[in-house]
């Protein structure tokens, strides 16, 4: 490939996850532009975990997550707002049950 190709073909967009420490799930820590997966998580290792944050990095392609909208949140989300059963308030918790 040429460098005038190179210079006009975007690089990919990667959304990058690390799991802390302190944890077991991964959390979005940021994005980061890569030709491929392997440089991806390079980056991502060398951008979001310089001082041993995390014990395991996720890059995922930009292109690759669907995503509901923040302006349309009323109606996706109202369908579970009619099902108290989901609430935990809805159970009664016996006496002495501890760490539910």
């Amino acid at each position: 490939m040429s460098e005038q190709a190179s210079a006009t073909t975007p690089t990919p967009l990667w959304e990058v996850f690390v799991r802390p420490r302190r944890g077991l799930a991964h959390t979005h820590v940021g994005s980061l532009h890569a030709p491929d997966a392997v440089l991806a998580l390079r980056h991502a290792r060398d951008l979001y975990t310089r001082r041993q944050e995390g014990v395991s990095i996720w890059v995922v392609p930009a292109e690759a997550i669907t995503a509901s909208s923040p302006d349309e949140k009323d109606a996706f989300f109202d369908p579970a707002a009619d099902k108290v059963y989901r609430h935990p308030t809805f159970y009664q918790v016996p006496d002495g049950v501890r760490h539910l």
